[in-house]
C-alpha cells in the first residue's frame, strides 16, 4: 500500500520502493495525476538490471539507480524534473576492463494536455516537450526513466588519472597501446626526417642552378 507524507503545504511526498515482484508491473511507473492537487509532488523510484533487461544495449551492467521525480502540476500542463543518481559498471574505453562509474544528471520535461497529442508530438522539435490527451489520466514513466538513466552514464568511460595503471587496469592492453604509440611516434619521426632530407636536396639543387 502506498503511503502519503505531508511535510509542507501543497507538497506531497510519495515513495514507491521497488522489489523483484513489483518490477514486472507496469503500473509501478505510472502516476495517476488526475487525482493530484495543483502544486508540487515528489516521487522516488529505484531500478536495477531487471528494469533494463528488455531494452539494454549492453553499454552498462550491474546498475543500481535511484530517480527522484518532482512534478509541478499546473492548469493544462505539468513540469517534470528527473534527478538521477546511482552506480553502474561500464567497459573502460582505454583498457577494456570493467570499471564502476557514478550516475548523475538532471532532466526537465514539460507535459502538455491537448486534443491531438499524436499530431502535436510529430510536429514538436523540442525533445523536452511532450503532449498527452486531455482525456489521459496517467503518466507513463518507463521510457523516460530508461532514457534518462542511460544518458546519465558518463560519456568518458575511463578510470581517473590517479587510478590509471592500477590493479583495475588491464596491463596487457595498456602495454600494447604503449607499443603502438611508440611505433606511431617512430613512424612520424621517420616521415619528418624524410621530408627534411627531401627539402635539403631541393635547396641544394636550387643553389647549384643559380650558380
Amino acid at each position: 500500500m502506498l503511503k502519503h507524507y505531508h511535510n509542507f503545504p501543497e507538497i506531497l511526498y510519495l515513495r514507491r520502493p521497488l522489489n523483484q515482484k513489483a518490477m514486472g508491473k507496469r503500473n509501478v511507473f505510472e502516476i495517476p495525476f488526475v487525482g493530484l492537487k495543483p502544486g508540487i509532488h515528489e516521487f522516488e523510484y529505484e531500478v536495477d538490471d531487471k528494469f533494463f533487461a528488455e531494452k539494454s544495449t549492453g553499454e552498462f551492467t550491474n546498475c543500481s539507480a535511484n530517480i527522484k521525480l518532482t512534478l509541478d502540476k499546473k492548469t493544462g500542463f505539468m513540469l517534470l524534473r528527473f534527478e538521477i543518481g546511482g552506480k553502474a559498471d561500464v567497459v573502460c574505453d582505454r583498457c577494456s576492463n570493467t570499471i564502476g562509474k557514478d550516475l548523475w544528471d538532471e532532466f526537465n520535461m514539460v507535459v502538455k494536455m491537448v486534443e491531438n497529442p499524436e499530431e502535436m508530438n510529430e510536429k514538436e522539435d523540442d525533445p523536452d516537450i511532450f503532449y498527452i490527451s486531455r482525456t489521459e489520466s496517467h503518466l507513463h514513466l518507463n521510457d523516460w526513466i530508461y532514457e534518462f538513466v542511460s544518458l546519465s552514464v558518463p560519456m568518458q568511460k575511463t578510470c581517473s588519472e590517479e587510478e590509471f595503471g592500477g590493479p583495475k587496469c588491464n596491463k596487457e592492453v595498456l602495454e600494447k597501446l604503449k607499443a603502438m604509440g611508440n611505433d606511431m611516434e617512430a613512424g612520424a619521426n621517420a616521415n619528418s626526417l624524410w621530408k627534411g632530407l627531401e627539402q635539403f636536396k631541393k635547396t641544394t639543387k636550387e643553389k647549384k642552378n643559380k650558380q
